[in-house]
């Protein structure tokens, strides 16, 4: 089971904000690394800091509805706030 498995509610789950949020994480950690290796791609560099947005937007949210999963979901994925 990986990271974004964990906060699924059902097994058709695509909706929740802790799901998505999961899923961003886990977009934003594979386009960092293609930057690592191709720093001049400014189209994903713009993409990403998109999703990087939206997580954040939907991080807001999640502090505002419900502060005990927000915090265990910036501990679990590793995100720093």
């Amino acid at each position: 089971m990986n990271k974004k498995e964990v906060f699924k509610k059902h097994d058709k789950d695509t909706g929740s904000v802790e799901f998505q949020i999961s899923q961003l994480t886990n977009r934003i950690t594979v386009l960092t690394d293609h930057l690592r290796s191709n720093p001049k791609d400014n189209s994903s560099k713009h993409g990403m800091l998109k999703l990087v947005g939206k997580r954040s937007r939907f991080l807001s949210y999640l502090r505002k509805d419900n502060l005990g999963i927000y915090e265990s979901i910036l501990t679990s994925l590793g995100i720093r706030r």
